[in-house]
C-alpha cells in the first residue's frame, strides 16, 4: 500500500507488521475462519490502519490493509474497508489512548455469544485470569461481558456500544451468533484482552456442561 500520504512511513509499517503477525496466530488457532473478522491498530491522532474487506485473515501481506480516518472513511486507497470499520473508529474516537481493536469469530465466542444473548451478557467472576484485564488487580471481582444483538446496521450496532461503554468499564463485548471485539493500549494489551476472554468463555462453556 502507498504510504506517500502519511510522513510517518515507519509507524504504518510498524502496524502492519504487528497486524500481520498477530492475525497469522490467531488464524492459525482458528480464531479467523474463511474470510471472516477485522483487525486495526491507531495510526495517529487521527488515522487508522485497517484490515481490507473480504481478505483471508491468515495469509495477510502489507496490500492487504488499509487507511481510514476516524469517520471510517478509505485514505489513499480505493479499496472497501471492513462493513464494521465504524466499530473499530468509534472506540478510537472516543478513547484517545486506545491503540489497537480486534475482532474475532472463535468457536467459543460464537457459541457463548449465541448460549448469553437473551440474558445480554456473559458474567465472569472469580477467575484468576481477570487480573488480565488492565486495571484488575485481584480475582475476586466480577466482570460483565456485553452481548449485543448482531444487525447489518453498524451505525445502529455502534450505538448500542456507547450506550454500553457510558454504563462502565469494558475490554470487549459480544455480538450474538458473531464474534468478540477486544482492545487495548497497544497491541500487546489488546492481544491479552482477547486471549484472556478466549480461554474464560471455554472455561465458561465447560461448565455448562456440569449444570
Amino acid at each position: 500500500m502507498s504510504t506517500a500520504t502519511f510522513p510517518d512511513s515507519a509507524r504504518l509499517s510498524h502496524c502492519i507488521d504487528a497486524l500481520i503477525l498477530h492475525t497469522g496466530e490467531l488464524a492459525r488457532l482458528g480464531q479467523t475462519p474463511a474470510t471472516s473478522s477485522n483487525f486495526s491498530m491507531r495510526l495517529d491522532a487521527d488515522h487508522a490502519v485497517i484490515t481490507v474487506s473480504g481478505r483471508d485473515k491468515g495469509r495477510l501481506v502489507s496490500e492487504d490493509f488499509m487507511v481510514v480516518d476516524l469517520d471510517g472513511r478509505a485514505v489513499g486507497s480505493d479499496h472497501r474497508p471492513s462493513a464494521e470499520t465504524g466499530l473499530h473508529t468509534q472506540l478510537y474516537r472516543r478513547f484517545p489512548d486506545l491503540g489497537c481493536v480486534l475482532h474475532t469469530h472463535s468457536h467459543n465466542q460464537t457459541v457463548a455469544s449465541r448460549l448469553f444473548a437473551r440474558r445480554g451478557y456473559l458474567r465472569l467472576a472469580g477467575y484468576e485470569l481477570l487480573k488480565a484485564l488492565a486495571g484488575n488487580d485481584t480475582h475476586d471481582t466480577a466482570v460483565e461481558l456485553p452481548v449485543l444483538p448482531n444487525s447489518q446496521d453498524i451505525p445502529a450496532l455502534a450505538a448500542r456500544v456507547e450506550q454500553l461503554l457510558d454504563a462502565g468499564p469494558h475490554w470487549g463485548y459480544l455480538i450474538e451468533g458473531h464474534g468478540l471485539y477486544a482492545w487495548g493500549r497497544d497491541m500487546t494489551e489488546a492481544r491479552r484482552h482477547l486471549d484472556a476472554f478466549e480461554f474464560l468463555l471455554g472455561c465458561e462453556l465447560h461448565l455448562q456442561r456440569f449444570t
